[in-house]
């Protein structure tokens, strides 16, 4: 469920591994499944993205909140939120996000993407929300007033944090990745 990995470890040992079973005659193919599955999850937000903002991302404006592989850290190498704004980028979508601690080391990655001061700033206008990592400063959002902000209110949850009943009585089109029959 959610985005998939990232970090500094996670992935290498990964690759590490599909490596050294190459080099002693064993067969990597499931490693190699695990890494292909976890990029695709990426792809798949962006799809189900596509789907509900009417086909195609040209010219929408997505917001992203969460730039870090994960909660409580600045860290962005090999996080999911890099991969996705690349891929929605390419879709022809506009880009701005927000992270309590990523931004300074976003803004040297990817200088030219829109960075914002807060997750309001990010929902000004978006015709959607991702949630690309937990933070529990995310946990806090005043719904209303984002969904007040936004020109289309469709989020999609890469964490499953938010309650999904709670968002769609707030009038959000909501889809959480990995939620099975919920995600409708």
């Amino acid at each position: 469920a959610g985005l998939g990995w990232g970090g500094s470890c996670f992935p290498k040992d990964v690759k590490a591994l599909a490596h050294m079973a190459v080099l002693h005659g064993s067969h990597p193919q499931l490693l190699q499944a695990v890494m292909e599955i976890n990029r695709n999850q990426r792809r798949r937000v962006v799809m189900k993205l596509r789907n509900l903002l009417g086909g195609s991302l040209v010219d929408k404006n997505i917001g992203l909140l969460g730039l870090s592989f994960k909660p409580d850290t600045d860290d962005i190498r090999e996080s999911p939120s890099l991969e996705l704004i690349h891929l929605l980028r390419n879709e022809g979508a506009h880009v701005k996000a927000y992270d309590p601690q990523a931004m300074e080391n976003t803004a040297r990655e990817i200088p030219d993407l829109q960075l914002c001061k807060n997750p309001y700033e990010v929902a000004q206008d978006a015709d959607g929300l991702i949630l690309a990592t937990k933070w529990n400063e995310f946990k806090q959002l005043d719904f209303k007033k984002l969904r007040s902000l936004m020109k289309q209110s469709v989020i999609l949850d890469g964490r499953n944090l938010w309650d999904p009943e709670t968002l769609r009585a707030l009038g959000f089109t909501y889809i959480g990745i990995g939620r099975g029959n919920l995600t409708k």
